[in-house]
């Protein structure tokens, strides 16, 4: 199993922590143990691995934090694994770029189901070199390799993971009508849970769309959004 099958625990419990690698490793996955954000941090610079699991709660620093440093500095994905069933706590995790949200106690089926998902989006993309392919929508360019959206103006910003898969959700498939569930990638999302919905207002503000009044990606109420341009693929 190579690198990319890696997943990182930071959790300070060891019982908690050898459930969760037991689940993993049952359903293939490798997975190593840290006990502190700064232990994984370090192995993370030295070789990121395919998903990093956080607990909140941490000895030495606070959760939220290290998320918001993997998302900063490392190509992984992140799914925050912690105790803390607080609505508030969610959003801002997710705000700070976490792929996905789950609470303890967990069934174990669920987490490699949201893990599966996290990978599944996170998928290496065909779309490299010579066949690299560029989104043209409205007034935006989107690059889906380097996740670069590119103004009118030329002014371009990296996307957020998280943000970046949405977005290419909605740019392979625009006119169409999306549920909750097809953006999450997870047949069964809970309908208290808010995640999506969370992201589709970060990804409006990147494309400047009135989030009280959105032009682009438009909520269709009991059924999900969609994203009301034209979208052009071409080789760049």
């Amino acid at each position: 199993m190579s690198t990319r099958d890696e997943i990182h625990i930071l959790e300070d419990d060891p019982l908690v922590a050898a459930t969760v690698a037991r689940v993993l490793e049952e359903y293939g996955y490798a997975t190593r143990w840290f006990r502190t954000a700064g232990e994984l941090l370090a192995a993370v610079a030295r070789q990121p691995p395919q998903l990093a699991i956080v607990d909140l709660g941490l000895p030495d620093r606070d959760g939220m934090d290290v998320v918001r440093e993997l998302r900063q500095s490392a190509d992984c994905g992140v799914l925050i694994l912690t105790g803390r069933d607080i609505l508030s706590e969610r959003v801002l995790g997710l705000e700070l770029g976490a792929d996905d949200y789950v609470v303890k106690p967990f069934e174990p089926r669920e987490l490699v189901a949201r893990i599966r998902s996290i990978l599944r989006r996170r998928g290496p993309s065909a779309a490299t070199g010579k066949d690299r392919r560029l989104a043209r929508f409205d007034t935006w360019r989107y690059d889906p390799a380097s996740l670069t959206l590119a103004a009118a103006d030329g002014a371009e910003e990296i996307l957020g993971a998280a943000e970046a898969r949405l977005l290419q959700c909605f740019l392979e498939k625009p006119n169409r009508v999306l549920s909750r569930e097809q953006l999450a990638g997870n047949s069964d999302l809970s309908p208290l849970d808010r995640s999506i919905d969370v992201r589709v207002s970060r990804l409006r503000k990147r494309l400047d769309d009135d989030t009280q009044s959105p032009r682009l990606i438009k909520t269709v109420y009991g059924a999900g959004y969609v994203l009301t341009a034209r979208v052009r693929w071409e080789i760049g």
